[in-house]
Order: C-alpha cells, then structure tokens, then sequence
C-alpha cells in the first residue's frame, strides 16, 4: 500500500503544491519507499510509495504516453495480469505495478466511471484526466484500505482526497470518509455506488442457498493465494485464534505446493533455477519465482492465551515464528501515537490495535514488507460471542450485513493503519470479493449457533479433514475448534484491565457529568471512552469525529464491548477447569 493526497480545481495549484507536499510528507510513514507529484490544470496528485510488486519500476503518480492521465493509487490489484491481456485496445505499459492497468480502463472508456467493478483487489484511487479537466476516484468494495474526501470554505469548488484524515485537517473543514464500494465523478460532483450485491443492498432479503464446505474451502484458498503475489519478504499474523491459524494453514500449504511444482520442473527440464513455475490469475502456469520461507508473528503479554496458541500453530505448520512479547506500560506509552495514526476514539479498535501497532513495528525491523491478517470472518460468518444471542436467522444475517458493511471503521481500520503506520502491508483474504459473495450468500441458519454447533461452526466445519484420510489436517482439532477470542482479550486479559484502571486515573467523575460541549450528543460513556477522545481531539479539530463509528455488540447487555464480558465466554472456561 502507499499513501496519497490530492486537491483537484484548486485555484492556485502551483502556489499550492508546497502545502500539498507537507500534507504527503504528514502520511510517508505508509510510503518510505519514494514520493511522487504531478501536477495539470488545478490539480495535484501527491503519491507517497511502498513497493510491493514492480518494486523497480513502479513509481507514482503513473502518468499515459501522451501525459494526459495521471493516476494515484494505494493498495493491490490482483487480477491485474487478467486485466492488461483482455484490454480491447493495445496500451503500452511502462512499469509492471499492478495499479497501472486502471489507466487505460479509463483512457479508453472501456468501463468509463465503472472502471472499479472490474477490478478484484484493495485499492483507493485518485485519476486525473486533464483533456476532460476530469477527476475520478474510488474506493474498494469493504475498504480495506482507508480514504477520506474533504473540501474547504477557503476555496470553494475545490475537492480533496487522502489516505488518511491527518493531512486534510490541515486544509480542509469538511471531511468525510470516501464510503467503500463508491465511485466519485468530478463531472457530476458525486459519489456513485458500484459494488451493489442484494446481500448488502437488500439485508432483509434472506439466502435460502445451503452452505458447501469444499466450496468455502476452495475460495478462501484461492483469496489467500491471490495474496501471495509479492516481490518483498513477506509473512502472516498469528494471533492463535482459527481466523489467522487457517490463513497462515493455506499459505503454508501452498508455498510448498509451488515450490514443489519448480522442482518438479527443474528436474525434468534440466532448469539453471531461472526458469521457475507457479500459478497466474487464470489458474494457468506461469514463470514465477521460488516462495519463500513464511514467517509468522504474534505478540502479547508474557503468558498471553494467543501467544501459547500461536506457537503451537507454528511449530505444526512449519513456519519461521517470531513470538514477541509487549509490557503494560509499552501499551498505555504507545496509545497517544496510535489514535493518532488509526484517526479513531473507538473503545475496541484502540484496545486491539495498540498491539497490533507494537507488532507491526517489530515486523518493519525484521525487513518485513507485507503480512497476511484474517479480519472479517467474524463478521462474514458471526464469530463474536454475542451473535449466541441473535433471536432468528433472519436477524443473524442482517447483522453479519451491517457489520461486513462497517468494517471500514472498525477491523479493517485497525489493520490497515496499525500496519501502515510502520511502512507494512496487511491483506486480509477474508474479505476477498468472490468469497464474499459466496459466503454472504449462505443460508443464515447454518451460520447460527446452537447447542451443537459453535461459533463459525461452517468455517470450522469446512477445514476438518477428519473424514478425509487422504488430505492432511489443516489445523490441530483444539485450535480448529477453539473458542473466539477477541484480539485485545487475546493478547492477555491484563491488558484491558490496565487500560480501565488507568482511565480511572485520568477521567474523574466530574469529567464524566461534564462532557465537553463540542461533543453535542455523542457522549463517551465509559472514562476509559472518556479518556480515548480526550486523545483524539488533542490530535484532530472536534468536525473530524464525524468520520469515527463506536463498535458495540447488539442483542447483548454486556456494558463493556469485550468478548470476555459475556457470559457465554466465561462459562466455556469455567467448564475447562
């Protein structure tokens, strides 16, 4: 990923570019790489670079042959080889970036304004066509990766577009987040849905199709092998828990499936080892290099549950584990910096992105460009524990809608900048597109949990290979089938503990009686909430909060967000003592 800024009709450009500048240089930490601008007419386009695939030619802004398209991307596009060898007109490609292919599915108006729904990845863009005087930019399908759309009383008519909310404060009093799944059209000034399946258009409308576990198999393996698609080291995050455990399974699985293949061919062709064999977007063979050895990482405080998890996936899958470990006061040092990147007050984004954030930065030292994370199962399949509360099945899928639908600003949030803030790229197979449609498309009912059947029971259900003798088990049965943990419970129960007592520190009662008057009707209601805006308006003017969502369980009466604040957790481990 990378980080972006631009400004389009602003009236002053070129006096203007040093302030565009400084915004970019406020977001380098998503982009060290290398920075980049272009501008045309009234417009810049700022492009702060980490290389991921084209690492030696793939600088931005990308601008076409005849210089009059410039384009800014942060994100992956996988299907981006399907793309450029089904182009009806011939385009000449400069670089091998995978980003590039969105210039002539513009240029030549193969898919004008709904250019996106042919792309299959994560992806914000920002592309200028200075014939038309022209700006169109999009956000993918869940949001993935972040963007923000602002616009100021100082020049009217102006637009502005950024990875992230810091470097548009500055310049901007009207700033929103670019809603996922959108398009915006400068020659209408409009935002424009393009990703419109009936699951997230029409919630109330319930599937009716029966769940196939080999089919739920075979998509999510392909949404992880799409991933793989890197030319920098790279690794997968293992909290323990099933989501990240099945991710680092089939990465595993399929490094040494590939690596297999090319020995197979340099055996028989004789091969020096340049000549290298893999799998392309088509499913076809392709030359490839050999995959490397896959590292996986955890962190959590000393004796976490995680951390045990963790290392017994490891040491069965055969990766390279790195077990870190973080203190209490490392956490609550951090908290200031890490609302600061995740541009957030949310009481469990904050929680599980502080060690995701310390981890992150370990995983950056190591040399260690981009990882593998499993956000959106939870909410794909209704993994927290309070979907056991959930009245009915058609309940049940209108809330796994609304939550697949918010991710933007909770999970998807907290990888996407807890990663970026060191310069790491997080990908989340999860949230693949075509397994999206699949699994969004189940009949709630064998989602549901029931007496016999735990959470994400068809996930579970569809990795067990205990009637299939010939297939090697993905996972342990105790990890396979191990209760959800919520990440920042996970990384050990202290942590949340501490957080709370140190809330009590900082906020007293009168502080909760007064709230601040900008606050008008969102009113923390907890210190430990208390204490998290507090540190985002120190951070950000109060008109920012308008792009914050606060995550809370439904059908619970839990007044903490925490899995382990149900009941339902807690008796699971009452009953294993």
């Amino acid at each position: 990923m990378c980080g972006i800024f631009a400004c389009h009709r602003h009236p002053d450009v070129q006096k203007f570019k040093p302030t565009a500048l400084k915004m970019g240089k406020a977001i380098r930490h998503r982009g060290p790489d290398w920075s980049g601008n272009v501008i045309a007419n009234h417009t810049i386009l700022v492009h702060e670079r980490l290389s991921i695939v084209g690492v030696e030619s793939g600088a931005q802004p990308l601008v076409n042959d005849e210089g009059t398209i410039a384009l800014a991307v942060n994100g992956e596009i996988y299907n981006h080889r399907v793309l450029r060898k089904h182009l009806k007109t011939p385009y000449n490609f400069k670089t091998h970036s995978d980003c590039e292919v969105i210039i002539p599915l513009w240029q030549y108006l193969e898919h004008d304004i709904a250019a996106p729904r042919h792309l299959d990845g994560m992806f914000s863009w920002v592309l200028h066509d200075k014939v038309q005087d022209r700006v169109v930019a999009a956000r993918d399908p869940i949001g993935v990766t972040s963007m923000y759309m602002g616009r100021s009383s100082q020049t009217p008519g102006a637009v502005f577009f950024a990875s992230e909310m810091k470097c548009l404060h500055p310049v901007c009093d009207n700033i929103i987040t670019f809603p996922p799944g959108h398009v915006y059209d400068s020659k209408t000034d409009q935002l424009t849905r393009y990703f419109d399946p009936k699951w997230l258009v029409e919630p109330s409308s319930v599937p009716t199709t029966p769940v196939d576990y080999k089919t739920i198999r075979a998509a999510l393996e392909k949404a992880v092998r799409k991933r793989l698609m890197a030319e920098v080291p790279f690794g997968v995050l293992l909290s323990g828990g099933l989501d990240s455990s099945l991710i680092a399974s089939i990465a595993q699985r399929e490094i040494q499936r590939v690596n297999e293949l090319v020995k197979q061919q340099k055996q028989q062709n004789g091969s020096s080892g340049e000549e290298l064999v893999g799998i392309d977007d088509d499913n076809k063979l392709t030359t490839v290099q050999m995959l490397p050895e896959l590292h996986s990482f955890s962190i959590g405080l000393p004796g976490a549950p995680d951390s045990k998890a963790a290392e017994e996936v490891a040491k069965f899958l055969g990766t390279r584990h790195h077990s870190f470990t973080f203190t209490i006061e490392d956490g609550l040092n951090a908290l200031s910096d890490v609302i600061h990147h995740l541009e957030t007050y949310d009481v469990t984004t904050i929680r599980a992105s502080t060690p995701m954030f310390l981890l992150s930065r370990k995983i950056k030292a190591m040399g260690v460009k981009m990882v593998l994370s499993g956000e959106g199962s939870d909410e794909i399949f209704g993994g927290y524990l309070y979907f056991h509360a959930a009245p009915d099945k058609k309940e049940f899928h209108e809330e796994t809608v609304r939550r697949v639908d918010n991710l933007h600003l909770a999970d998807c949030l907290r990888a996407n900048k807890s990663t970026m803030a060191w310069g790491v790229e997080a990908r989340v197979p999860f949230l693949d597109r075509e397994f999206l449609e699949l699994c969004m498309n189940i009949d709630p009912a064998d989602k549901m949990i029931t007496k016999d059947r735990i959470e994400k029971y068809i996930l579970r259900r569809s990795f067990d290979t205990t009637d299939e003798p010939e297939t090697a088990p993905y996972l342990p049965d105790n990890i396979l089938w191990r209760q959800k943990e919520q990440f920042s419970d996970g990384v050990g129960y202290g942590w949340i503990d501490a957080l709370k007592d140190n809330a009590e520190l900082h906020v007293s009662d009168e502080d909760m009686k007064n709230p601040k008057p900008e606050w008008g009707s969102d009113v923390p209601d907890t210190k430990e909430a208390y204490w998290y805006r507090c540190m985002f308006d120190e951070h950000f003017p109060s008109y920012c909060a308008g792009t914050v969502k606060r995550w809370v369980p439904t059908w619970s009466k839990q007044t903490d967000p925490s899995g382990r604040a149900i009941a339902i957790h807690e008796q699971a481990y009452k009953e294993k003592q």
